[in-house]
């Protein structure tokens, strides 16, 4: 278990040396959907700060289970406006933020609570139809409403690009994001916007292209169980 952590960090150097990033620091998440708290449990002893979970539901269970411990709670799945209670609540990081109706109701609940939320804005690179993120063309007004909102912290964007057989395919990408985000800092004068995008089969492409956060999950946990019913 050690050893796969062991090995996603030294693979997560050498590609930062790769991209001439060496001075620069990469946040992995480790993408535990389906993962027992207790298979967690031993990660987070060895260094593994940060988890994202896709499903509310299961992420406040592991949390509970695992409260013990100093860890960083991402929410990297699909997120619909009634369930905005619930993942302001529960999750430090949003990373799956696509429309207006999403940020409203954020912004609701964490001003009820009086609560700062850090979030990234989902975008579909690749225009699927079957996955969420706003399209390119709509993230600048998107972006421009999410920074009005007083208790919602703008952090950067997140991608889930179309998955490809030959990782080299998915870089240009990755490159869209990376360009979407300078536009962003630009245009809104922002210092420092993250980019979530990587996972366990194109990480290293994903960092050579400016990721600064990468979401691994096969990779550092085995293959994934099928989920309960």
């Amino acid at each position: 278990m050690s050893e796969n952590l062991i090995e996603i960090q030294r693979r997560i150097a050498s590609a930062l040396i790769t991209a001439n990033r060496q001075n620069e620091a990469v946040t992995l998440i480790g993408a535990s959907k389906t993962v027992s708290a207790e298979h967690l449990r031993l990660f987070v002893r060895n260094g593994l700060r940060d988890l994202g979970e896709n499903y509310i539901q299961e992420g406040i269970a592991k949390q509970s289970e695992l409260e013990d411990l100093d860890i960083c709670w991402h929410f990297i799945g699909a997120l619909q406006s009634n369930k905005a209670k619930q993942a302001m609540a529960n999750f430090d990081w949003i990373h799956s933020v696509d429309r207006i109706s999403v940020i409203k109701a954020l912004e609701k609940e964490a001003a009820l609570a009086d609560k700062t939320i850090k979030v990234l804005l989902q975008v579909n690179v690749g225009d699927e139809y079957s996955k969420a993120g706003c399209s390119a063309d709509e993230l600048e007004k998107l972006a421009e409403f999410c920074l009005k909102q007083p208790h919602l912290q703008l952090r950067g964007l997140m991608c889930l690009p179309p998955f490809c057989e030959n990782v080299e395919d998915v870089r240009p990408y990755f490159l869209t994001l990376r360009d979407l985000r300078d536009g962003l800092k630009s245009t809104f004068e922002l210092d420092q916007l993250e980019l979530s995008m990587g996972m366990s089969h194109d990480f290293e492409i994903a960092i050579e292209c400016g990721a600064t956060m990468i979401r691994v999950g096969t990779a550092l946990f085995g293959k994934r169980k099928n989920p309960p019913k």
